[in-house]
């Protein structure tokens, strides 16, 4: 283990306090404790989230929850067929009683903004927010606007359902840091989301326990986390199978695999391993951090041949595979 710096010891109260937002989150939401470090993991790394499960697995829930203990503003779009760029930017508004036109801004500014069923919307509204993803601003009467600091998407899909849906741009796909996947509650949990919810009762709301400007000194101590070169390497080799298994010796692998992950993804998983070490505690990142994120950071990134697609196999055996036989520094 490498010896302990001071300067990010003093980063242990801001651990301290993701650990309090994690159990405010959890007085709201039964379970999901995986899905709402990893929502964190993807802030933390100034990234975005796409989630995807079926209806009723507390998607919104989670997402609206996270944004109220963080303390920041929180913004919900639900993306139908017909919206438009401007109901997501904002618009040009007139005011009679002056003859001056004001600018309104959208919904896209605020800290949090959950996209709800994003692949419902046409491929203007994917651009708009694709812009707003990528470069942390939008173009709303003629001007360029920064959004809010912190900015994070946090967008669902349901997997099973495709009629009235848009197939997302690949481009789009790869701006999300992290695609997490939910499934179905243990049966103890889904037993206490019954005594929780199903009462006429008032249900339980997160507080704030922290505030934007925290995350943002949350995001300067992670990026202080030491990332070794030889971690950096496993990395590159692991996003760098993807794209050629036969390289590294997986070559029964290639024909699964249509295209690979980017030199994006790499970027992605060792800020998301920094974030996933910084939340631990931790002052540098281990092969642990990278592995535990590796499917979350790839498995959107990774795309299947027709011939992998007809025979039920998906990208995480592709992945699977490549975290069991490349070598682990």
């Amino acid at each position: 283990m490498m010896p302990a710096d001071p300067s990010r010891l003093a980063a242990a109260p801001l651990v301290e306090t993701f650990a309090a937002v994690k159990t405010e989150v959890a007085r709201v939401l039964v379970g999901q404790a995986a899905l709402v470090e990893k929502m964190l993991i993807g802030l933390l790394a100034d990234g975005h989230v796409l989630l995807e499960g079926v209806p009723g697995l507390a998607k919104s829930l989670a997402a609206q929850s996270l944004a109220l203990a963080l303390g920041g503003t929180f913004r919900r779009i639900q993306f139908t067929p017909d919206l438009l760029p401007a109901d997501l930017v904002g618009t040009q508004v007139f005011q009679p009683k002056t003859g001056e036109w004001t600018v309104r801004e959208g919904p896209i500014f605020g800290h949090f903004v959950l996209a709800d069923e994003i692949n419902r919307a046409p491929a203007k509204v994917q651009s708009a927010l694709l812009e707003a993803m990528q470069e942390r601003q939008v173009s709303l009467a003629g001007e360029t606007r920064r959004l809010p600091e912190p900015f994070l998407v946090l967008a669902t899909q349901n997997p099973v359902e495709h009629e009235g849906t848009y197939a997302l741009p690949e481009a789009q796909v790869d701006r999300f840091m992290l695609k997490l996947l939910l499934d179905y509650p243990a049966v103890e949990e889904e037993i206490a989301i019954v005594a929780r919810m199903a009462t006429n009762a008032r249900k339980p709301v997160a507080t704030a326990v922290t505030t934007p400007a925290v995350v943002l000194a949350a995001r300067a101590a992670v990026d202080r986390v030491h990332v070794e070169e030889r971690l950096v390497r496993y990395v590159v080799a692991l996003v760098g199978a993807t794209r050629s298994p036969q390289a590294a010796g997986l070559a029964e692998l290639a024909p699964l695999i249509r295209f690979g992950a980017s030199p994006r993804a790499s970027v992605a998983l060792t800020q998301a391993a920094r974030a996933h070490a910084f939340l631990h505690g931790r002052d540098h990142a281990t092969p642990h951090d990278v592995r535990t994120l590796a499917a979350d950071v790839l498995r959107h990134r990774v795309a299947m041949s027709f011939e992998a697609v007809a025979d039920g196999i998906g990208s995480e055996r592709v992945i699977a595979q490549l975290l069991e036989r490349l070598p682990v520094p």
